[in-house]
């Protein structure tokens, strides 16, 4: 399998299908683009590129949360973790998108309401929605 990463200017990337996230629901937004691949430039392995395989022009800059600071504990129910086949917490991450804010003069800003939860084990994905900030969810200022 291969893919054209355009905003690196690749051409057909070689991707081996078993390191594939699948996102049952897909992402908000997004709900047709199902299958991703998780990726870094070199040298900048803080940031991660989350590459739909389903659309070359879909592609998200994701960080993990210790990155920014942030500190999260999300409650999973029955139906979360049946849909990614967890059955352990160990083999659980979390990732969050973050963009560039133009309406704040291009500040780079992150989606801490809507974190993808990742299976390593399974290598199934989900986007949790929080429907409200709970006091678990810690915000460091520098």
């Amino acid at each position: 399998m291969k893919i054209d990463i355009e905003r690196f200017g690749l051409k057909e990337v070689p991707v081996d299908p078993e390191t594939l996230f699948t996102f049952a629901e897909g992402l908000a937004g997004f709900e047709n683009c199902k299958r991703f691949k998780i990726f870094h430039e070199e040298g900048l392995s803080s940031v991660f590129w989350l590459q739909s395989m389903d659309n070359s022009d879909v592609m998200f800059p994701i960080v993990a949360p210790e990155v920014l600071e942030l500190e999260y504990q999300i409650e999973l129910s029955d139906a979360d973790c049946a849909l990614l086949g967890l059955e352990s917490s160990d083999d659980a991450a979390v990732v969050i998108i973050v963009y560039r804010d133009d309406a704040a003069s291009g500040k780079i800003a992150a989606n801490t309401r809507s974190p993808l939860i990742l299976n390593l084990k399974t290598r199934q994905g989900m986007q949790k929605i929080l429907q409200e900030m709970h006091s678990t969810l810690l915000y460091r200022a520098r």
